[in-house]
Protein backbone atom coordinates (compact mmCIF):
# COMPACT_ATOMS: atom_id res chain seq x y z
CA UNK A 1 0.00 0.00 0.00
CA UNK A 2 1.82 3.41 -1.10
CA UNK A 3 -0.95 5.97 -0.28
CA UNK A 4 -4.07 6.95 0.94
CA UNK A 5 -4.49 5.58 4.29
CA UNK A 6 -0.39 5.84 4.85
CA UNK A 7 0.46 8.91 6.16
CA UNK A 8 -2.13 7.99 9.01
CA UNK A 9 -0.10 4.84 9.60
CA UNK A 10 3.19 6.00 9.86
CA UNK A 11 1.51 9.50 11.79
CA UNK A 12 -0.21 7.47 14.04
CA UNK A 13 1.14 9.07 17.57
CA UNK A 14 0.26 12.52 15.95
CA UNK A 15 -2.81 14.75 17.54
CA UNK A 16 -3.48 16.01 14.01
CA UNK A 17 -5.08 14.02 11.82
CA UNK A 18 -3.56 14.08 8.04
CA UNK A 19 -5.90 15.19 5.00
CA UNK A 20 -5.78 12.45 2.71
CA UNK A 21 -7.80 9.54 1.43
CA UNK A 22 -8.99 6.63 3.15
CA UNK A 23 -8.20 4.49 -0.42
CA UNK A 24 -5.56 1.95 -1.26
CA UNK A 25 -5.92 2.24 -5.03
CA UNK A 26 -8.08 -0.76 -5.60
CA UNK A 27 -11.79 -0.68 -6.73
CA UNK A 28 -14.20 -3.33 -6.34
CA UNK A 29 -17.33 -3.26 -8.54
CA UNK A 30 -19.78 -5.26 -6.36
CA UNK A 31 -22.34 -5.33 -9.13
CA UNK A 32 -20.25 -7.00 -11.64
CA UNK A 33 -17.48 -8.40 -9.79
CA UNK A 34 -14.99 -6.60 -11.96
CA UNK A 35 -11.69 -5.49 -10.01
CA UNK A 36 -9.71 -2.55 -11.06
CA UNK A 37 -6.14 -2.40 -9.92
CA UNK A 38 -4.10 0.60 -9.96
CA UNK A 39 -0.46 -0.54 -10.75
CA UNK A 40 2.76 1.44 -10.42
CA UNK A 41 6.40 1.10 -11.73
CA UNK A 42 9.40 3.44 -11.47
CA UNK A 43 11.31 2.69 -15.15
CA UNK A 44 14.16 5.22 -15.96
CA UNK A 45 13.83 4.52 -19.42
CA UNK A 46 10.23 5.78 -19.30
CA UNK A 47 8.87 8.99 -19.54
CA UNK A 48 7.19 9.77 -15.87
CA UNK A 49 2.97 8.72 -15.98
CA UNK A 50 3.62 6.89 -18.64
CA UNK A 51 1.40 4.14 -19.63
CA UNK A 52 3.56 0.75 -19.41
CA UNK A 53 2.13 -1.89 -20.90
CA UNK A 54 2.35 -5.75 -20.42
CA UNK A 55 3.50 -8.15 -23.34
CA UNK A 56 0.86 -10.46 -24.34
CA UNK A 57 -1.86 -8.12 -22.27
CA UNK A 58 -4.32 -6.23 -24.16
CA UNK A 59 -5.98 -5.11 -20.74
CA UNK A 60 -3.65 -4.52 -18.24
CA UNK A 61 -0.54 -1.79 -17.26
CA UNK A 62 0.98 0.33 -15.21
CA UNK A 63 1.60 4.16 -14.36
CA UNK A 64 5.06 5.22 -14.41
CA UNK A 65 5.64 7.20 -11.72
CA UNK A 66 8.87 8.37 -9.94
CA UNK A 67 9.76 6.99 -6.38
CA UNK A 68 7.78 3.96 -6.36
CA UNK A 69 10.61 1.98 -6.60
CA UNK A 70 12.25 3.10 -3.37
CA UNK A 71 8.72 2.31 -1.57
CA UNK A 72 8.75 -1.13 -3.01
CA UNK A 73 12.00 -1.28 -1.37
CA UNK A 74 10.63 -0.58 2.28
CA UNK A 75 7.88 -2.87 3.42
CA UNK A 76 6.62 -3.32 6.86
CA UNK A 77 3.63 -5.97 7.21
CA UNK A 78 0.78 -4.18 9.23
CA UNK A 79 -2.33 -5.78 10.94
CA UNK A 80 -5.18 -3.58 9.46
CA UNK A 81 -8.64 -4.22 10.63
CA UNK A 82 -12.34 -2.77 9.69
CA UNK A 83 -15.79 -3.58 10.79
CA UNK A 84 -18.13 -3.89 8.01
CA UNK A 85 -21.76 -4.58 8.52
CA UNK A 86 -21.51 -5.65 12.03
CA UNK A 87 -18.67 -8.22 11.31
CA UNK A 88 -15.02 -7.75 11.94
CA UNK A 89 -12.55 -8.04 9.48
CA UNK A 90 -8.80 -8.23 9.76
CA UNK A 91 -5.73 -8.64 7.39
CA UNK A 92 -1.89 -7.85 7.31
CA UNK A 93 -1.23 -5.83 4.51
CA UNK A 94 2.20 -4.60 3.07
CA UNK A 95 2.56 -0.83 4.03
CA UNK A 96 5.84 1.13 2.70
CA UNK A 97 7.92 2.60 5.51
CA UNK A 98 8.75 5.95 6.49
CA UNK A 99 12.08 6.00 4.49
CA UNK A 100 10.40 4.94 1.38
CA UNK A 101 7.19 6.96 1.45
CA UNK A 102 9.44 10.13 1.70
CA UNK A 103 11.66 9.14 -0.93
CA UNK A 104 8.65 8.32 -3.17
CA UNK A 105 6.97 11.19 -2.44
CA UNK A 106 9.95 13.69 -2.94
CA UNK A 107 10.73 11.81 -6.26
CA UNK A 108 6.58 12.17 -7.08
CA UNK A 109 6.57 15.96 -6.07
CA UNK A 110 9.90 16.84 -8.54
CA UNK A 111 7.82 15.07 -11.48
CA UNK A 112 4.63 15.89 -10.95
CA UNK A 113 4.01 19.07 -9.23
CA UNK A 114 1.23 18.22 -7.42
CA UNK A 115 0.41 20.54 -3.84
CA UNK A 116 -0.97 17.36 -2.17
CA UNK A 117 2.33 16.04 -2.61
CA UNK A 118 4.00 18.67 -0.62
CA UNK A 119 1.90 18.79 1.89
CA UNK A 120 2.29 14.98 2.26
CA UNK A 121 5.91 15.51 3.02
CA UNK A 122 5.91 18.39 5.23
CA UNK A 123 2.91 16.54 7.46
CA UNK A 124 4.80 13.18 7.59
CA UNK A 125 8.33 14.97 8.18
CA UNK A 126 6.47 16.76 11.31
CA UNK A 127 4.10 13.99 12.87
CA UNK A 128 5.92 10.90 12.17
CA UNK A 129 6.06 8.11 14.89
CA UNK A 130 10.22 8.32 14.79
CA UNK A 131 10.16 11.64 16.09
CA UNK A 132 9.95 14.16 13.54
CA UNK A 133 12.26 15.66 10.25
CA UNK A 134 15.84 14.74 11.79
CA UNK A 135 14.75 11.01 13.05
CA UNK A 136 12.99 11.01 9.60
CA UNK A 137 16.14 11.95 7.61
CA UNK A 138 18.30 9.11 9.97
CA UNK A 139 15.79 6.37 8.91
CA UNK A 140 16.11 7.42 5.50
CA UNK A 141 20.06 7.19 5.77
CA UNK A 142 19.74 3.88 7.29
CA UNK A 143 17.69 2.59 4.69
CA UNK A 144 19.02 4.12 1.84
CA UNK A 145 22.41 5.68 2.36
CA UNK A 146 23.92 4.29 -1.20
CA UNK A 147 20.80 5.41 -3.35
CA UNK A 148 20.40 9.40 -2.28
CA UNK A 149 22.56 10.74 -4.49
CA UNK A 150 20.57 9.65 -7.13
CA UNK A 151 17.75 11.74 -6.40
CA UNK A 152 19.81 15.10 -5.54
CA UNK A 153 17.84 16.82 -7.99
CA UNK A 154 14.96 15.69 -6.45
CA UNK A 155 15.35 16.85 -2.96
CA UNK A 156 17.05 19.97 -4.35
CA UNK A 157 13.84 20.80 -5.65
CA UNK A 158 12.19 20.15 -2.59
CA UNK A 159 14.17 22.76 -0.62
CA UNK A 160 13.80 25.37 -3.38
CA UNK A 161 9.83 24.60 -2.92
CA UNK A 162 10.47 25.26 0.85
CA UNK A 163 13.11 28.02 0.70
CA UNK A 164 10.77 30.65 2.48
CA UNK A 165 7.53 30.95 3.42
CA UNK A 166 6.13 32.18 0.43
CA UNK A 167 7.06 28.86 -1.94
CA UNK A 168 4.81 26.96 -3.48
CA UNK A 169 5.35 23.75 -1.54
CA UNK A 170 5.02 25.92 1.78
CA UNK A 171 1.81 27.69 0.98
CA UNK A 172 0.54 24.15 -0.41
CA UNK A 173 1.10 22.90 3.36
CA UNK A 174 -0.03 26.15 4.82
CA UNK A 175 -3.35 26.24 2.75
CA UNK A 176 -4.14 22.52 3.84
CA UNK A 177 -3.52 22.75 7.16
CA UNK A 178 -5.48 25.62 7.85
CA UNK A 179 -8.42 24.13 6.04
CA UNK A 180 -7.90 21.33 8.40
CA UNK A 181 -7.49 23.52 11.61
CA UNK A 182 -8.45 27.01 11.23
CA UNK A 183 -7.37 27.95 14.56
CA UNK A 184 -4.24 27.52 13.93
CA UNK A 185 -1.36 30.52 13.57
CA UNK A 186 -0.46 30.42 9.56
CA UNK A 187 2.75 32.39 10.40
CA UNK A 188 4.15 29.28 12.48
CA UNK A 189 2.74 26.73 10.02
CA UNK A 190 4.15 28.27 7.15
CA UNK A 191 7.43 28.84 9.36
CA UNK A 192 7.24 25.08 10.95
CA UNK A 193 7.51 23.31 6.75
CA UNK A 194 10.23 25.48 6.24
CA UNK A 195 12.03 24.25 9.34
CA UNK A 196 11.39 20.77 9.15
CA UNK A 197 12.39 20.60 5.25
CA UNK A 198 15.55 21.84 5.91
CA UNK A 199 16.48 20.13 9.14
CA UNK A 200 15.62 17.01 6.86
CA UNK A 201 17.63 17.95 4.22
CA UNK A 202 20.30 18.75 6.63
CA UNK A 203 20.54 15.62 7.80
CA UNK A 204 20.96 13.63 4.55
CA UNK A 205 23.27 15.88 3.87
CA UNK A 206 26.50 13.20 4.97
CA UNK A 207 25.33 10.70 2.60
CA UNK A 208 24.01 13.47 -0.30
CA UNK A 209 27.89 14.99 -0.47
CA UNK A 210 30.13 12.05 0.31
CA UNK A 211 32.89 11.15 -2.33
CA UNK A 212 32.00 7.72 -4.09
Amino acid sequence: MLGGLVPELLCAESQFQHAGTTDVDVQVDLTTAVVKFELLADLHDQPTEATIVFEECKNLGALNLRGTGFASRDLEVRRLRAQVGGDAFAAEVNVVGLAGFLLAKTAAAYSRRKPKDWYDIVFVLRHNDAGGPMAAANVVRDRFADDIQRLDTALNDLQANFADRNAQGTQAYLQQMMSDYPDLDGTTLATDAVLSVEEFLQGLDPVRHRRN
